[in-house]
């Protein structure tokens, strides 16, 4: 089957933080407004709408019409909403359809609309909810955080793992940590704006060896929404191509995703001008260094040392302060992550701005089935 050419032409997010003031339903209709106003259309104008939400179901008990409910008032009532839960990578699956629903010639104005409220008066409520994410029928034998995050737990092993074969990555984690936090100070949507240095990495709490509070993602409200469109003369932001896949035992969802994407597109990871990934934690934003080929097997920890992956650098990654520090709000995470690589290519990304981007690209994963993530979704986005 043939597609069109989809242009993103309406990008939103909120400000990401503790919004125990806020229903869902707030969130997704501020980000709603925001991304239709930016794109010049009107809730008449869109065709179907996607709704990415992974905790809500086991935080409040709102399951099955999440859209539905969420999306109240905002002027899409009517039309056809799609929920996705796709774990973390619930927002960019919700982009993924949004997209493929305007591509397949099915409608000319898609939105993909991310919302998620994981602060909780019981905490482990929040980490339940995380956890529900996760392959429940594995042995977690060395993954358990003792009153936190079993996904923490999994990292950590995996990171132990990975510096026993490569040497020590300690330093690299922090640089991650500390390069995303100086993005971040620029990002005014960002939880955590305030730079931190590689000593206050050390001093934070440990979470679960090596990783320290300061290198792994928090817990996050917050909402992103984006607009599809048939490709028109004139849009400045096309999407070249979506992929997304499944666990599969043997290999990395990760590296397969992107490996369509760049296979699709016609290009390579050394013409990518500015990524986003999926930095839950330092250890897996460096890890991902590798498997999507910015570094070479082993690589990762060099890689943000000599700065590549920083401002300056030739492969720039998670240029808004990424999970890390902009904050992860499960389903909106994958719809921020795409709104960030948009301003980028249009040029609007203010003091954090690369020169120069034409293609960016974007990785979001989700879930874990013991020794991987359950799915990832990649996009490309180039300039019109």
């Amino acid at each position: 089957m043939s597609l069109r050419e989809v242009a993103m032409t309406g990008i939103a997010t909120t400000p990401f933080g503790k919004h125990l003031d806020r229903t869902l339903g707030s969130l997704a209709a501020e980000a709603v407004t925001a991304a239709l106003d930016d794109a010049g259309l009107t809730p008449g104008d869109v065709g179907s709408a996607v709704f990415s939400n992974a905790a809500a179901g086991v935080l409040s008990g709102q399951e099955m019409i999440r859209g539905q409910v969420a999306l109240k008032g905002t002027g899409l009532e009517g039309i056809p909403i799609l929920n996705t839960e796709n774990a973390c990578a619930s927002g960019s699956s919700a982009a993924h359809l949004a997209w493929l629903s305007v591509a397949s010639g099915q409608v000319d104005v898609a939105i993909a609309v991310g919302a998620e409220k994981l602060f909780h008066a019981d905490k482990q409520r929040s980490f339940a909810a995380i956890e529900s994410g996760t392959d429940l029928s594995l042995n977690r034998d060395g993954e358990d955080v003792e009153g936190g995050s079993v996904m923490m737990g999994a990292y950590a092993a995996a990171a132990r793992a990975y510096a026993a074969a490569h040497g020590d990555i300690t330093e690299a984690l922090a640089a991650i940590a500390v390069k995303n936090r100086g993005f971040a100070a620029d990002n005014p949507h960002a939880q955590f704006r305030a730079p931190i240095t590689r000593d206050d990495v050390e001093a934070s709490r440990p979470v679960a060896d090596p990783l320290k509070l300061l290198t792994c993602s928090p817990l996050t409200d917050g909402a992103a929404a984006l607009v599809f469109t048939a490709a028109r003369p004139g849009d400045r932001v096309r999407v070249a191509v979506s992929t997304l896949v499944s666990y599969r035992e043997g290999d990395s969802v990760v590296e397969r995703a992107s490996a369509q994407a760049y296979r699709r597109s016609g290009l390579a990871p050394s013409e990518i001008d500015v990524f986003q990934l999926h930095d839950a934690c330092a250890y897996a934003e460096m890890v991902q260094y590798e498997q999507i080929g910015i570094a070479e097997p082993g690589k990762g920890a060099a890689a943000v040392l000599e700065g590549r992956t920083g401002r300056d650098g030739d492969a720039p990654v998670n240029t808004d302060g990424g999970l890390l520090s902009r904050g992860h709000a499960l389903g909106a995470t994958g719809l921020a992550q795409l709104a960030e690589l948009g301003r980028q290519v249009r040029g609007e990304a203010g003091p954090r701005q690369v020169e120069g981007v034409r293609h960016a690209l974007s990785v979001n994963s989700g879930g874990w089935m013991g020794g991987d993530y359950a799915t990832s979704v990649a996009t490309l986005l180039v300039a019109a």
